[in-house]
This record gives structure tokens, sequence and C-alpha cells, in this order.
């Protein structure tokens, strides 16, 4: 992998695949790059540059004490597009990293964006507030907290069991290597990062940074997502960004970037083609 060091001395490591229109694809939490290695396979076999990196705190990048949040994810990208020069970019948030993308332009604008992609993203905020009556209580993350204090390792087996890629429910045909997968790169993330980014993907606001979005934009997400529930986020987001394309999974799970990965895999490329 490559990497960059950032303003504050944080290592962003990268990879960088294949040749033409640049992509970026940002990760969830607590993953890193890996977690888009079908997507990005695919998009850099059939003409695409594409740049995946792992977040500060996440995968191969430094694991700093402070800045593990969604203001900083946003940075840590624009200096990652800057270094490498990049125009005209799409760029593509699963999860987390739907909240880093569309902080991004929050912040950074749209000079350097030519689409952008909200997979499963938790954009446009999660947190349920009298403004935001449709999101998901506090106490559910400050479970999620508790669980990672407790013993982070079975939580994130118990996560990727369960309702990550949806096989807690009847009929699931559960893969063992996908949970190995997401244990796997949970575990190389920063305790205190994971942690932290808790906070950053549950409690940051991005109605208004949405707002700023004029480019092509694509929204995907499943209608059976337990992780990040559809109303509060992909619907919501299609209700700020008017002139996004918005596909509803039926079925699917918060994790469709593997358990629907040849239906995604298309409508990226036909979205990249458009």
């Amino acid at each position: 992998m490559h990497s960059i060091t950032t303003r504050d001395g944080t290592s962003i490591a990268f990879k960088d695949w294949g040749s033409g229109e640049p992509v970026i694809l940002s990760h969830g939490w607590p993953l890193n790059a890996d977690s888009w290695e079908s997507q990005a396979f695919f998009l850099a076999d059939n003409g695409f540059r594409v740049i995946t990196h792992d977040r500060r705190g996440h995968g191969r990048s430094s694991q700093p004490w402070d800045g593990n949040d969604m203001d900083n994810y946003a940075d840590d990208l624009a200096e990652l597009i800057e270094a490498l020069d990049l125009k005209g970019v799409s760029l593509f948030g699963f999860s987390t990293g739907g909240g880093e993308v569309t902080r991004y332009i929050g912040r950074h604008g749209e000079k350097r964006v030519k689409r952008l992609g909200l997979i499963s993203a938790v954009s446009p905020f999660m947190l349920k507030t009298d403004s935001n009556p449709k999101g998901t209580p506090i106490e559910v993350f400050d479970g999620l907290r508790a669980a990672s204090l407790k013993d982070r390792s079975q939580l994130y087996k118990d996560i990727a069991g369960g309702p990550f890629f949806g096989f807690n429910r009847p009929g699931a045909q559960v893969s063992q290597g996908m949970i190995d997968s997401f244990w796997a790169q949970g575990m190389l993330a920063g305790h205190k990062s994971a942690y932290d980014s808790i906070k950053a993907f549950s409690e940051t606001d991005m109605r208004e940074d949405l707002k700023r979005v004029t480019v092509p934009t694509l929204i995907v997400h499943g209608d059976d997502d337990q992780i990040v529930p559809i109303d509060a986020a992909g619907r919501a987001a299609a209700e700020i960004v008017k002139h996004a394309v918005f596909k509803v999974y039926a079925g699917a799970p918060h994790g469709l970037t593997d358990t629907h990965k040849d239906r995604l895999n298309a409508d990226l490329l036909a979205f990249l083609k458009s």
C-alpha cells in the first residue's frame, strides 16, 4: 500500500488500482479498504482508477489518540485527493464512509468531484432527536460503546454474525468467511479510534452538507438494514438530494457490498458510465 502524511502527522494508507477516471471508495466502521475489494477489483478491471484508503485509526493507517471525528475524516480525504491531484473524481461512501464523503463536500465543495455515491450511508443523520424523530436512540450507541469496552472482539463477531449481513434472519445463508473478514478488519482498527468513531458516525448531523450536493448522486440502501435503518438514512438523503437516483434493494442488509455485490457492482458501473 501507499501512504500520505496529513497535516497533524497521521499516516493514511491507501491502495491505488487500475487506470482511467478516478474513483474513491470510503469504507465503513470498524473496517478498512479491504471491505471494498470486490468493487475495487471490478471497477479497476472495467477501466477505472480506484483508490481505497484506510481511515485514520483504522486498518494500516496510524492510530492518533485525537481527531477521530467526521471533520478530520473529511479533511484527510481532501489531503489524499490533493496529494494525488485527482480531478473529476467519483466519491462513493459506505456507511461511515458515506458520512465522510458527505462532510467532504460540505467542507471542501465539489470542485474536484464529478459524482457522489452513498451506499448504506449514515448521512444525513443517524441520531434520534426532536428534529430527527426517525433516527436511532442514543441508548443504542451507548450500548455499542459499552460492548466495545467490555469485549470488542466479541462485539465484532456478534455484529458480523448477526445484523450486519442479515445472518440473524430466518433462512439466511451464513458465510463464515464474511464474518471472519469483518472481525479481522475490525481488530486492525485502534481501540480508541473505533470507540470515538461511534460518536462520529452517529452524532454528526450532515443535513446541511447534503444540501450542498449538486453533482450526479446515487443512493443505494437495503430496506432490511438493521444497522443504519433506511428511513433516517437512504430515504432521508433522497429527500434532501432531490436529483439523486435512489435504489432500494429489497431485503438487503447493511453489508450489501458483500451480500449483493454483483448487483451493486453493476449499478456502480452503470452510474459511472452514465
